[in-house]
Parts: C-alpha cells; structure tokens; sequence
C-alpha cells in the first residue's frame, strides 16, 4: 500500500525574532519555533499545544505561509513555499486559510458582513454581485447565521456570532487546509462548545484539514486525530489523541494531563504541578529544554538535546526525551502523575449533538 504524502509538511523550521531591550542592553534573539519536523495528513485535525510562549501559534501561522521562517522548508503540494511564484501564492492563499484567536479585532468595522465574506469569493472567484450574494447567503447559512445578516456590521455581533463569521469567511476560498488560532480561547465557555462542534461538523462536511493551536485540553480531546505537545519551541511528543491521553509517555506531557481537570464525578487524586518558570526563549538552556523543570533529569538531559524519535508502539507516536522508556517501565511521570490518568469523557455534556444555529445572545471575553 502507497503510503499517503502529507498535504503539509515543515522540516527543521525556526522562526527568530530579535528583540530591542532598550538603549543600555544588545538586541536578543527569540527562539520562537526551533528545528520542528512536522507533517500534517490530509483530512486530519492535528492539535498544537503547550503552554503560552511555546511557539505553536507562530507554527500554524508558517503552517500557511502567513509568516515566513527563518529557516527550515514548509512543503505544500510537493514543494517549499518560498518558491511559489506570484501566481501560485495567490492559488496559495487560495488553499490555506486561518481562523484568527480574537473575532473582536479580526474582522473589519467598516465593513458590512456581506463585503467581509464575499471579498475572498471576488478575489478567487470574480463572481458578479449577484452571484456573490448567494455564495455569502449560503456560507453565512452553513456557519449557522441567517442570510439577512450580511447586512449588518461586525459589532452587531456577539463574540460567538463574530468568529462564525470568520469561519464563513475562511470558507470562502474553498480552501484545503485552515489553520485554527486558538479560534475559542477569547470566548465563553458554553459558545467555545458551539464553535468546536460547528468546526468539527464543517470540516467532516468539506473534507477539510484542521490544524488547531488551542491550551484547552478538553477542546483538544473532542476534536483531534493526533496532537503534537510543544514547549519552548520545540515539539517533545506527537501522538494519536487517545493514545497521549491515556498514556502520556513525555514528563512535559504528563504534567500537562496531570494540571487538567477531570470531567469525572468524584475523581480525585494528588496534584503536584511542575515548579519553577518556563525559561526565556532568549536564552534557552542546553540540552533539553524542559531539563531545568523535569523531575527525572540527568546530566544527559543538560548536555544533549533529545532528538524527536518514533516510540515504536501501533499508536505510531513520536517522542524527545532520553529517558522515556526507563519512566515508562518504571510506571512513574511527573510528581504526583499516574501514567494512567482516568479518562476524560469524549464528548463534553456542554457539546451539543446539533450544529447550533448561532443566535446565542451574548456571550463574554476572558483573560488568559
């Protein structure tokens, strides 16, 4: 069997970005993504987490060419990125598209919803006036808003409301491949339930590919195929999703699980959460990133960085830690983890069975 090509691939990306600390200090250097093979599946929703600062959300946005790397290839289609001419990156933007974090400075004020979604529809497709008002009816439908909203402004809108108008107009250009940055995280709990169910349905709906970046691990678990866990700019384990949360094999990912709360009546159980700061991606450590926080370093993990290697399990995952087959034999994780945490259930009571039809009345930011 013809082993299918991943429909986007980076190799040894980085992205660096210098830093003005002010007139009495030199300029630093970021290391904001640092040498990650990635490769994406076609159809596949493939989750980017970590904690805030790891670099996932400056991944998914070289993912579609919305910012260029440093160094390093991001292969779409067979080939790099930097060599699509003029005419192909229009094709490009065509194909790869991204949902913004926050739908209260994504979208244009000036512009009605109408203009906002039917743009890219002009843009790709030159359809007259006419044409593009029933392309934006159905887009605006398919999103669960009525037709006659295109009519109105973005601050019409509740938040909920605005990111489905995002999507419509992610939508827009047929695309292959959307990039999700953290597309609920700005939002209320109950609408964040809403926007995952209609981006899951949308996505089986069009055979489209998802790559979400997202912190919220109950978000994660509902939607995803595979998820790839970053810390400080580097990718320390990619697994299938039932196969991290069952059995994190990463002390990083373990913790992660361990800080999550359990959707489980009466499931309780010690938590101990990783001690001291995340280090500055200005001056990352040697070796492992994650040794000045992990409770099984050794002198090895302070010398030499862990290449990201196949853990050689069916679950076909991927892992960088030198000493995670003897933590794994040894049944331990992090302080205060189980290898084995109780499962979270696969579909949260806040999700819905039913793509919602977007008429939420309000629904409110929060700070990260």
């Amino acid at each position: 069997m013809t082993p299918v090509r991943p429909i986007i691939e980076a190799i040894g990306l980085e992205k660096r970005f210098a830093v003005d600390s002010g007139p009495f200090h030199p300029r630093s250097v970021v290391h904001a993504v640092d040498g990650v093979d990635l490769a994406v599946q076609p159809g596949e929703t493939l989750a980017l987490v970590g904690e805030s600062g790891c670099g996932k959300s400056t991944l998914g946005r070289m993912l579609v060419g919305l910012m260029a790397p440093s160094d390093g290839d991001v292969i779409y289609g067979g080939r790099n990125l930097p060599g699509f001419s003029e005419t192909e990156r229009r094709k490009l933007r065509r194909d790869l598209q991204i949902i913004f974090q926050d739908p209260f400075s994504s979208l244009n004020p000036r512009m009605l919803v109408g203009d906002i979604v039917g743009e890219p529809v002009w843009l790709h497709e030159g359809l007259g006036r006419r044409a593009r008002r029933e392309k934006v009816a159905d887009l605006l439908s398919l999103v669960g808003l009525a037709p006659e909203h295109a009519e109105r402004y973005p601050h019409e809108f509740s938040g909920g409301q605005r990111q489905r108008i995002g999507i419509a107009r992610a939508l827009a250009s047929r695309p292959k491949v959307i990039v999700g940055d953290e597309p609920v995280s700005a939002l209320d709990i109950s609408v964040q339930a809403q926007i995952v169910n209609l981006l899951e349905d949308i996505k089986q709906r069009l055979g489209l590919t998802l790559v979400v970046v997202a912190h919220g691990l109950a978000v994660i678990r509902h939607m995803s195929d595979r998820v790839a866990v970053m810390y400080l700019g580097q990718i320390v384990e990619i697994a299938p999703v039932d196969a991290l949360f069952e059995t994190p094999l990463h002390p990083y990912t373990q913790a992660l699980m361990a800080a999550n709360p359990v959707a489980a009546a009466g499931v309780r159980g010690k938590r101990r959460l990783l001690e001291g700061e995340v280090p500055s991606p200005t001056a990352p450590p040697p070796g492992c990133r994650f040794h000045t926080r992990c409770p099984h370093a050794g002198p090895l993990c302070r010398e030499s960085r862990p290449e990201l290697v196949a853990a050689g399990d069916e679950a076909g995952r991927q892992i960088a830690c030198h000493f995670w087959l003897e933590i794994s034999a040894a049944g331990s994780g992090a302080p205060g983890v189980s290898v084995r945490p109780p499962a979270l259930t696969r579909r949260l009571s806040l999700f819905t069975a039913h793509v919602p039809t977007g008429t939420e009345d309000h629904d409110s930011r929060h700070e990260d």
